[in-house]
């Protein structure tokens, strides 16, 4: 089978879910039940969902004894790089989020010194009140043969499990850390579209550890001689193959080294699939990381600022303060485009692509929130708020069009900052090694 025939057969088989199409069922297949060792029968259903992609839902039910298993596995891709969720829980509501864990995923409660290790535990999505149950059902297994041959052992992790009993009931406050290398886990946001101060995400560049784990095979890049002719270069388009983000049918994607006038030089990529008709644009800084970090400040006085042109950073993070509204970095990747594309696309991933906008997850109340953010965006693009657009980037290589170049821009304002050790750190700047590294380590 060809590499098209098979991405064909498995855009076919992953479907969205939908309950007017017959034809997609989950398929049944007799297992052996691992409780009381007679035949079961288990449902597969392969299916995606929003910000997951691709998964296998699969249920698990025994005639005999009764038992039932549910648990889902990622279909789709690994990540470019890895995420960790740090949420500090404080409310009964907090328990309510929901949770995507894949199996490559860590989960750790620091305050009761408790993690459960990756690979340890099939992928669930659940709530974090989940979770926590799943994590005390685990510990009380075994509680019964414990008692039996070590009543002291049985004795602290029965302690221990009215300790997460507590947690479960929100009686205290604690810390849950979910680390990913794969990068396909999440944790909900409710407060969307305003910023969770609860709830930090963080991206990170796996360790050949991670992606040994992983069963990832990372060949080494040798190095190529480039032309010294570095004008044919910035004439020429390159193109590679790869597969579509959103069918994983193959793909060209385009490649160009543009210069942005009074800014830099930048490399702009484009994907374009033939088989769903999706596209897709991203930009990397053809630079290096600046020295200081860049906050650009503009205040939106009329509606022919939508046109100005924008880049945005894979490392940058969008302020709307009139909106109480922040995006993160990666949020939507790099981008060169205009004002008004990127507030469309924040308009996109907030409202219109929110996983949590349609099945058990749907509240009236998060709707209505949802929509009258759609509806202020509209506004913005329409000159009718009087807002400040704020892009924060720390490695220097985002940019705002200054329409009155060579002269300063009066609705404009550029500050340069030093970046904190949490920024050079989350950037992987504070390992590395500009200066003898050619040298062995003492």
């Amino acid at each position: 089978m060809s590499v098209i025939e098979e991405e064909r057969v498995r855009g076919g088989v992953f479907k969205d879910i939908n309950a007017d199409d017959e034809d997609h069922q989950p398929t049944v297949i007799e297992s052996l039940c691992m409780n009381c060792y007679k035949n079961g029968s288990t449902r597969l259903l392969f299916t995606k969902i929003p910000f997951f992609k691709e998964i296998i839902i699969s249920s698990f039910t025994c005639p005999h004894c009764n038992w039932t298993n549910t648990e889902i596995q990622s279909a789709g891709r690994i990540q470019e790089q890895g995420v960790l969720y740090t949420l500090q829980v404080k409310t009964k509501q907090d328990m309510n989020r929901e949770v995507v864990k894949s199996d490559s995923a860590s989960t750790r409660i620091p305050q009761l010194d408790f993690e459960i290790p990756p690979f340890t535990q099939k992928g669930s999505l659940s709530t974090i009140e989940g979770l926590l149950e799943r994590a005390v059902a685990g510990l009380e297994q075994e509680q019964p043969i414990r008692k039996g041959t070590d009543p002291a052992v049985a004795e602290k992790i029965d302690e221990f499990i009215q300790r997460l009993k507590k947690l479960k009931e929100a009686e205290e406050e604690f810390t849950l850390i979910i680390d990913d290398p794969s990068g396909n886990s999440f944790i909900e946001n409710p407060f969307v579209p305003q910023k969770d101060t609860a709830l930090s995400v963080t991206y990170y560049n796996r360790t050949a550890e991670h992606n040994a784990a992983l069963g990832i095979e990372v060949e080494e890049k040798q190095d190529e001689k480039t032309g010294d002719d570095i004008d044919a270069m910035r004439n020429e388009v390159l193109v590679f193959n790869t597969n579509c983000p959103e069918c994983n049918a193959p793909a060209n994607t385009n490649m160009k080294l543009v210069q942005i006038p009074h800014f830099k030089e930048v490399i702009i990529m484009a994907t374009n699939c033939d088989s769903c008709g999706h596209r897709t644009n991203e930009v990397k800084s053809g630079g290096a990381t600046e020295e200081l970090g860049t906050r650009i400040t503009l205040h939106l006085t009329d509606p022919s600022d939508m046109s100005r042109d924008l880049l945005k950073s894979e490392t940058c993070s969008v302020l709307i303060p009139e909106l109480e509204f922040e995006l993160g970095m990666a949020a939507v990747g790099g981008k060169f485009t205009t004002l008004e594309g990127l507030l469309k696309d924040i308009k996109d991933l907030i409202v219109s692509k929110n996983p949590f906008m349609c099945g058990d997850s749907f509240t009236a109340d998060r709707a209505g929130k949802l929509e009258l953010f759609g509806r202020k965006i509209d506004k913005i693009m329409a000159g009718e708020m009087d807002v400040h657009i704020i892009l924060d980037d720390p490695t220097g290589n985002s940019y705002i069009q200054n329409v009155y170049a060579p002269d300063p821009d009066p609705e404009m304002k550029i500050e340069k900052y030093t970046r904190t050790f949490e920024q050079n750190e989350d950037l992987g700047l504070n390992d590395m090694k500009t200066e003898g590294y050619a040298e062995k380590s003492a």
